[in-house]
């Protein structure tokens, strides 16, 4: 399904501020909550969807790689940073409950959120994210690859399932918050009653106390292990580029929301093409001979060979362009860059007494003196025509 672009979705401009953001994201999530649309299952999408536009948004390197390529740039299928099937209810509230504001329980909307301050709730552990460096060859860049890479990282506990609890189940509600996770304190003012709520100090907004810790992981329900994780990278990526995979990083302590795995994308140097953004350049050296005669030279392509032929009379420096010969853009309906070759005539650095001879009568023929004409352009100006077009 294509997805909608993320600033019609909040209705603002593509230079709109953090707080303009903020504003439109409130105005959306107000609008389509589902508690003011209950088993209204598109007004949920329509919530969920703009929680992930703010989530990419405001967030000032994904809104970036988003500006740059688009959905594709963000990696995991296009979706930010909540895995590949978006942002869950539970993302939403756990990260932007309090982009709400309220507190003094007046806001009119406030039963959606728990009286002001966003959702109230019990507190959801997430993970931390991890980074990794994947180094790619532009092989792999043009045509997209899988990597399999081993990690180190937290995950669940296999004792205790990730809850923390020996056996599982040795947990009894909070005393202090009955369960709810959070406390709510009214304090007398000249202006009158104000309320405010807070995440409770005995269980850290859990709802629950453990009763009996879990001996292997103490009670957290993470322990050090390792994972070997398959990166689907696209086609079309370059140096720089951040990829990222919801819920592949450092498991929560017991059973929260795992973070995001961060990729960071490394280029191996080529040993024939230099890269300018989905463009190529090889550079080809061709004899004397050949540039005064014409001649067919073989090239080689990211995909593959292709034959050339070069123009008797051809002057060194010149470019030659093969269309849809580069790399793939990482939004594939931009289509594919060029390939650009430059010829080069290699002029002989030794002679012979014979070489040399031929060489000097040649040099004194009318066709062999220098005569540029208007077409004979810089290297630098054909380039500069090149990009121009």
């Amino acid at each position: 399904m294509t997805k909608r672009d993320y600033y019609e979705i909040l209705e603002v401009s593509k230079n709109a501020t953090p707080d303009e953001l903020k504003k439109a994201y409130r105005k959306q999530a107000l609008r389509y909550h589902p508690d003011k649309n209950p088993g209204d299952h598109a007004s949920e999408d329509k919530f969920k969807e703009a929680a992930e536009a703010y989530e990419v948004l405001n967030d000032p390197n994904k809104r970036s790689r988003y500006d740059q390529y688009g959905h594709a740039g963000l990696g995991n299928n296009g979706h930010g940073g909540f895995g590949g099937g978006g942002m869950s209810m539970e993302d939403i509230f756990s990260h932007f409950g309090d982009i709400f504001g309220g507190g003094m329980g007046n806001d009119p909307f406030s039963s959606f959120f728990g009286g002001g301050g966003g959702r109230r709730g019990k507190t959801v552990n997430r993970g931390s994210n991890l980074r990794v460096k994947v180094k790619l060859t532009l092989e792999e860049i043009a045509n997209g690859v899988e990597k399999k890479i081993k990690v180190n990282k937290f995950v669940a506990c296999n004792t205790c399932q990730g809850t923390g609890a020996k056996g599982g189940s040795s947990f009894t509600t909070c005393s202090t918050c009955k369960g709810s996770g959070h406390v709510t304190k009214v304090t007398s003012t000249f202006l009158g009653q104000m309320q405010t709520t807070s995440t409770c100090p005995h269980c850290g907004g859990e709802g629950q106390i453990i009763t009996d810790k879990c001996t292997d992981c103490a009670g957290n329900g993470i322990v050090k292990g390792e994972e070997v994780i398959a990166i689907r990278i696209p086609a079309g990526v370059a140096e720089g580029m951040q990829l990222s995979m919801g819920g592949k990083g450092n498991a929560a302590a017991r059973g929260g929301v795992a973070g995001d795995l961060l990729i960071q994308i490394e280029e191996i140097s080529h040993d024939l093409f230099d890269r300018d953004g989905n463009n190529l350049h090889y550079e080809h050296f061709i004899t004397f001979t050949d540039a005064a005669l014409g001649t067919s030279i073989e090239i080689p392509a990211i995909d593959g060979k292709v034959k050339v032929k070069v123009e008797p009379g051809t002057q060194s420096g010149k470019v030659m362009r093969l269309r849809g010969k580069g790399l793939p853009s990482v939004n594939a309906y931009e289509g594919k860059g060029d390939l650009l070759i430059t010829v080069h005539v290699w002029t002989p650095k030794t002679l012979n007494k014979e070489e040399k001879s031929i060489l000097e009568k040649l040099g004194k023929a009318a066709n062999f003196q220098p005569a540029p004409g208007t077409k004979d352009k810089s290297f630098f100006s054909r380039m500069k025509d090149y990009f121009d077009q």
